[in-house]
């Protein structure tokens, strides 16, 4: 009963500080404030209700946007401020999940725009007071997936792909080249990281309707990136014995940390088929990568760089020997000797005497 009175007392004075700034922000537009009907519809989708956000709003957002050029950083930075500002748990999960509908329901020029926002600033996920809250643990780690999530973007072919940051220009990766392989899976290893943080078990009861549909929407895209993980795996196993051994070296590591990943996300699927309500969700089936493998192809580069180090040494003593027996072949001594005998000449020539000096 105690908790049933602190939720309706919470979801009364939220009602009340909602009004207050809608209220706040209708003022400014009747002044008119340039983009303050942008401002009145991000704080009536965050509210302090414990609903997730509403289609209608999320429509109303993206057509104001649409027609309002320039209004993007506009955009980011309200929905900054009400994250940064809010103590409320349910406001600024609903805040994230926002972010996270505008990345995944908007044009493609439109999340560019948002993506750059974030870059130069006026997007950030991380100032809230509800990161202090220590019960509350899935609002961070839900925060820093975000953090990850706005460096990929959903191309033509409706595909999670990273992006490459050029100061403030994108561009897609190279496919099936070492370059690629090399920037794609440290990306790839990064946001099942993010990934693996998030876990429905950390979610606290008022909040379980947004975190689940939070963690849904997180899954689904994990789903697509971890087809894409293993697809660049498999290209890097079969160009391991191609590559330099520093590169070989290189991509132990990033098969060390596939091997612990795969255990894990394994676990997280396991764990969310029995947690989530949505059953409808369509897990892919983890494939473990073992230490052994990986172990095993670190030897055969070990092998691999002795026996080129030794080949080479080989080498380079034949060479020192056949210019060794090659300068010996057609080498003498000279020798230089001071002779005693000497030679007279005739009076005629003035006797001199002269040693011979060079035999």
């Amino acid at each position: 009963m105690g908790v049933d009175i602190q939720t309706k007392l919470r979801l009364a004075l939220g009602s009340m500080k909602d009004h207050a700034s809608i209220g706040k922000a209708l003022v400014y537009n009747h002044d008119g404030k340039p983009f303050s009907d942008i401002e009145i519809a991000v704080l009536r989708a965050t509210g302090h209700d414990n609903g997730p956000i509403e289609d209608k709003y999320m429509h109303e957002i993206l057509f104001l946007v649409s027609n309002s050029p320039g209004s993007v950083p506009f955009l980011a930075e309200r929905i900054s401020r009400r994250l940064c500002k809010t103590r409320d748990c349910l406001v600024a999960l609903k805040t994230l999940s926002l972010i996270h509908r505008l990345l995944r329901g908007g044009n493609r020029c439109f999340e560019r725009e948002l993506r750059n926002s974030h870059v130069s600033g006026h997007l950030q996920m991380s100032a809230t007071n509800c990161f202090r809250n220590s019960s509350f643990s899935f609002l961070r780690s839900y925060a820093a997936y975000l953090e990850e999530r706005v460096g990929w973007a959903i191309t033509q072919a409706g595909k999670l792909e990273p992006v490459m940051f050029n100061g403030l220009e994108f561009g897609c990766y190279e496919e099936k080249s070492v370059d690629m392989v090399f920037r794609k899976l440290p990306k790839c290893q990064a946001f099942m990281d993010r990934v693996l943080d998030c876990s429905p078990i950390d979610v606290v009861p008022p909040a379980d309707n947004l975190a689940q549909a939070a963690m849904g929407n997180t899954l689904k895209e994990s789903f697509q990136v971890y087809i894409m993980y293993c697809e660049v795996i498999e290209i890097l196993i079969n160009m391991f014995f191609d590559l330099t051994t520093p590169a070989r070296t290189l991509a132990c590591d990033i098969l060390k940390r596939a091997s612990r990943q795969s255990k894990e996300l394994a676990d997280l699927y396991e764990t969310c088929k029995r947690v989530m309500e949505n059953k409808n969700l369509e897990y892919p089936r983890v494939q473990i990568i073992t230490m052994d493998h990986v172990l095993a192809l670190e030897q055969c580069s070990s092998f691999m760089s002795t026996s080129s180090s030794t080949g080479k040494q080989s080498e380079k003593e034949g060479d020192e020997d056949d210019t060794s027996s090659s300068s010996n072949q057609f080498s003498f001594t000279l020798e230089t000797k001071i002779s005693k005998v000497w030679v007279v000449f005739d009076e005629d020539d003035g006797e001199l005497q002269v040693p011979v000096g060079i035999v």
